[in-house]
C-alpha cells in the first residue's frame, strides 16, 4: 500500500483518505489536525518504548531471581520483599475516592450484563448494538434453557413451558397482590395504576411503582413498561399473534432490557494487521458513532436491511411521554501498549504504536456522537485499554487520552477509561493504578483466560503450573476475583463505575449458564461479559434477582483480600502426574490452540465458536490462546514433556481440528502438508517460542503469520 507524507508521518494512502473524510465531516481543520497528531505520536512513541523496556527489565529480574533460588526452599517473606524492591509491588500513596464525571447511568446506575463484540464485522456490531433489548420467550424457546426438543414446526408444548417460566419470573421479581400472573386474563390502566384481572377480581402490584409506562389505550394497552432494580421489563399484549392469540392474557411476548452495555473491541476478538484491517474496523465505529451503520442480509431467499434500532417510546401513567435507548452504551476497547501497526511509520521508520493510533482514531469517529447524541447523552467517550501493567503504564493511558483531548479540542477527561484488570501488576496495584485516572475511570474487570496467562508468564520460572482446571480453584485466583471488587467499592466505584466479571464462554449451553452466572451480580459486580444477544437477555434476569448495589453496600464492609494470598504462584512443588493425565492436558490445549489458530491465521477470523476436544463450541478469542500456549510453553521447559511428544500431539490435534472445519468450503486443511501450513507452523510457534514471547502474549507471532499468510494466498 502506497504512503503518504504528513509532516514526519507516512501513512497508508487508504487510510489517509479515510480519516480526511472523517475530519471534513466533522468541519474540523485538517493541518492543524495533523500537525498536532505528528507532534503527539512522536512524543508519545518515546514513552510507549520506555515503558516496554521496563516491562522486560522487571519479567528479567523476576525470571533471575527464580533461577538463583531455585534450589532452596520458597521463601514467600523473601519472594515479596524482591517484588517490592524491584518495583513490582509499589507503595500505595492513601486512599481516595474516583471523581469522574459526567457518566451515562449505563455505567453508574445500571447493573446488567455486558456483551463483547468484534468491531470487523458489521452485522455482529450492529445486533450486539441492538441486544439493549431481547425477547425472552425467543431466548428461553431457541436455546436449552427450556429442556426438550424444540423441532421445526412450533411446539405448543415447548411455548408453554417457556410461557410458564416467564410468568414464575414475573412473579418473582414483579408479584400481584393475592394472585398469580398465570392466573390473569386481562391487563387495563385505571387511575393511574395497573390492574389486573382474574376470575371476575380485580388485582394489582405488590408495588405499585414498578409499573411506569405503556403503549396503546389505557382500557386496551398494546405493551406495559414495568421498572425493576433499574432494569425495565416490556410485556406485549397482542391477540393478532400465533402467542397472543392462545394466552389468556394475550400476552404475546415479555421484552427484556438486556445488554446494557457493549464492548465494540479492536483488540482480542479481531484479527487486525495492516492499514486494511484497520480502516474496516474503523469505519464500522464510524457507522456506530454516526448512527447510519448498516448492511444487507439475506433471509429464507430474502434481501433485507439490518439496521440500528430506534429509541423506544412510551407513555406514563400519567400521559407524559418516556423515550428509552434503544441501543446498548458502547465502549471501544483499544489494543494495549504492546503493538505497532505498518499503517502509519514515524520519522525514525519505526511503525506507530497501535494503542496510541486506536486512541486518536476512536475518539475522532465518537465525536459524531456528540450532536446526536444517542450513544453518551453526557458527552463521554468510553475507551477499555487492555493489558497495562502497572500504575505507570495507566498513567501513560492518562498522557494519551489528555494528548488526544488537546489535538480535538475536547474538554479535559471528556475521554474516560476502563482498565481490564488481566496482568499481575495490574493487580497487586490495582488501587494505585485506579488513582492514576480517578478522574476519568468509569470500568475495572476480571478475566480468568488473560490473567492465568500472565500468572503464568510471569512465575514461568518458578516451577511446572498446576493443571489449567485447578487453577480456578487455586488461592489466587479466588483472591484476584474478590481483590478486584474490593479494591473497587474501596475507591467509590458503586454509584459511579462498572466493575465487571468475565465471560461465558459456552453459548449453546444457556441452563448452565443461568445457574451460575448468578455468581457474578452476587459477588458485587455491576456488568459480567456474555457472547451473544440471547445470553444478555438470560443473564439479565439474575439482575431483576440481585439488587447488585445493595449487594455491594454489604460487601463494602467485608475484610479485604488478602495480598499475599494474591501473590502465591500456583506451581505444583513435585508434580507425580500420571502420563495418561499430562497427555489429556496437553492435547486440549494443543487443539485449543490449532482450532482458533487456523481461523486467526487463514481467515483473519478474531473471535468464533470453535468446537473443543468434545465438540463443545466455545467462544474463544486470543485470551483462550494465551493460557494453553504458556501452559505447554511452561511444561516443556520444566521437562513435564517433551518437544517431541508435543510436537506429534500438535499434528494428531491438527487433524482433528481439520475435521471439525471439513464442513467450511473455505477452510485450508493443516494436515494436508505440516511443513508448508503457515497456520500450523504458527500454532507450533506460540508453544515452542513461548518463553520468549513477551508477558506471553500471541499478538506478535499472529501479526507476523498472518501478514505471511496474506501475502502469499490473501483471502
Amino acid at each position: 500500500m502506497s504512503k503518504i507524507s504528513q509532516g514526519n508521518l507516512k501513512i497508508s494512502a487508504d487510510l489517509f483518505e479515510f480519516l480526511s473524510g472523517v475530519l471534513k465531516e466533522l468541519q474540523l481543520d485538517e493541518k492543524k489536525f495533523w500537525n498536532g497528531f505528528d507532534s503527539s505520536v512522536h512524543e508519545l512513541a518515546v514513552e510507549n518504548k520506555k515503558l516496554l523496556a521496563e516491562r522486560d527489565k522487571i519479567q528479567k529480574n523476576i525470571d533471575n531471581w527464580h533461577i538463583k533460588n531455585k534450589t532452596k526452599k520458597f521463601d514467600f517473606k523473601e519472594y515479596k520483599k524482591f517484588l517490592h524492591e524491584i518495583g513490582y509491588i509499589k507503595k500505595e500513596t492513601g486512599d481516595f475516592q474516583i471523581d469522574t464525571s459526567n457518566v451515562d447511568n449505563e455505567i453508574a446506575k445500571i447493573a446488567g450484563p455486558q456483551l463483547v463484540v468484534p468491531v470487523d464485522n458489521a452485522r455482529y456490531a450492529i445486533n450486539a448494538a441492538n441486544a439493549r433489548w431481547g425477547s425472552f420467550y425467543n431466548a428461553l424457546y431457541g436455546t436449552d434453557a427450556i429442556p426438550g426438543e424444540r423441532g421445526t414446526e412450533y411446539n405448543a408444548a415447548r411455548g408453554n413451558e417457556v410461557i410458564n417460566y416467564v410468568r414464575d419470573f414475573l412473579d418473582e421479581i414483579s408479584p400481584i397482590e393475592n394472585t398469580s400472573w398465570k392466573e390473569i386474563e386481562k391487563i387495563e390502566i385505571k387511575e393511574n395504576n395497573l390492574v389486573f384481572y382474574s376470575k371476575g377480581n380485580s388485582f394489582l402490584l405488590k408495588n405499585k411503582k414498578q409499573f411506569i409506562g405503556y403503549t396503546g389505550k389505557k382500557d386496551l394497552p398494546a405493551s406495559i413498561l414495568l421498572l425493576n432494580n433499574n432494569l425495565h421489563v416490556d410485556i406485549v399484549i397482542d391477540p393478532n399473534t400465533k402467542i397472543g392469540k392462545l394466552d389468556k392474557a394475550n400476552i404475546s411476548d415479555v421484552i427484556l432490557e438486556s445488554a446494557i452495555s457493549t464492548i465494540v473491541d479492536n483488540e482480542d476478538s479481531v484479527a487486525a494487521v495492516d492499514s486494511t484491517d484497520k480502516i474496516k474496523c474503523y469505519k464500522n465505529w464510524l457507522g456506530l458513532m454516526k448512527g447510519d451503520l448498516e448492511i444487507e442480509m439475506v433471509k429464507n431467499g430474502k434481501k433485507f436491511i439490518r439496521k440500528l434500532n430506534k429509541d423506544r417510546n412510551y407513555i406514563s401513567p400519567e400521559g407524559k411521554d418516556i423515550k428509552l435507548h434503544g441501543r446498548a452504551l458502547l465502549l471501544n476497547r483499544n489494543v494495549g501498549h504492546l503493538m505497532t501497526n505498518p499503517a502509519i511509520i514515524l520519522k525514525d521508520n519505526s511503525e506507530i504504536p497501535e494503542g496510541i493510533m486506536d486512541a486518536f482514531v476512536s475518539t475522532l469517529c465518537a465525536m459524531h456522537d456528540f450532536k446526536n447524541k444517542k450513544n453518551s447523552r453526557t458527552g463521554s467517550v468510553y475507551i477499555v485499554k487492555p493489558k497495562m501493567h502497572g500504575p505507570d503504564e495507566v498513567k501513560f493511558t492518562d498522557k494519551i487520552f489528555e494528548k488526544v483531548e488537546e489535538v480535538l479540542k475536547l474538554e479535559k477527561n471528556t475521554i474516560k477509561v476502563g482498565i481490564m484488570d488481566e496482568e499481575r501488576r495490574t493487580t497487586v496495584n490495582l488501587k494505585e493504578c485506579i488513582k492514576q485516572v480517578k478522574s476519568r475511570i468509569v470500568f475495572i474487570n476480571t478475566g480468568f483466560l488473560d490473567r492465568t496467562g500472565d500468572e503464568m508468564h510471569t512465575s514461568f520460572q518458578a516451577g511446572p503450573m498446576i493443571f489449567k482446571g485447578d487453577m480456578k480453584s487455586s488461592t489466587w485466583l479466588n483472591t484476584y476475583e474478590n481483590w478486584n471488587v474490593d479494591v473497587g467499592l474501596e475507591c467509590g466505584f458503586s454509584g459511579k463505575a462498572q466493575i465487571g466479571k468475565g465471560m461465558w464462554a459456552i453459548p449453546d449451553k444457556m441452563s448452565e449458564m443461568i445457574k451460575q452466572k448468578i455468581v457474578h451480580p452476587k459477588s458485587g459486580a455491576n456488568c459480567a461479559w456474555v457472547p451473544s444477544p440471547t445470553a444478555a437477555t438470560l443473564h439479565s434476569t439474575h439482575y431483576h434477582k440481585i439488587n447488585v448495589f445493595n449487594k455491594q453496600k454489604d460487601l463494602a464492609s467485608r475484610e479485604k483480600a488478602s495480598l499475599d494470598n494474591l501473590l502465591m504462584i500456583p506451581t505444583a512443588d513435585r508434580p507425580n502426574w500420571n502420563l495418561k493425565d499430562i497427555e489429556k492436558e496437553i492435547e486440549n490445549n494443543a487443539q485449543s490452540i490449532l482450532g482458533y489458530v487456523v481461523r486467526w491465521i487463514d481467515q483473519g477470523v478474531g473471535c468464533s465458536k470453535v468446537p473443543d476436544i468434545n465438540n463443545i463450541g466455545l467462544m474463544e478469542d486470543r485470551a483462550t490462546l494465551r493460557i494453553s500456549s504458556q501452559h505447554i510453553a511452561n511444561w516443556l521447559h520444566h521437562k513435564v514433556c517433551d518437544e517431541k511428544k508435543v510436537l506429534g500431539i500438535m499434528k494428531k490435534m491438527a487433524t482433528i481440528v481439520d475435521d471439525q472445519n471439513k464442513a467450511d468450503n473455505n477452510y485450508q486443511p493443516m494436515s494436508a502438508n505440516f511443513d508448508t501450513s503457515i497456520a500450523f507452523k504458527a500454532a507450533c510457534d506460540l508453544v515452542f517460542k513461548g518463553i520468549s514471547q513477551p508477558s506471553g502474549y500471541t499478538e506478535p507471532l499472529l501479526h507476523k503469520r498472518r501478514l505471511e499468510k496474506k501475502q502469499t494466498n490473501p483471502q
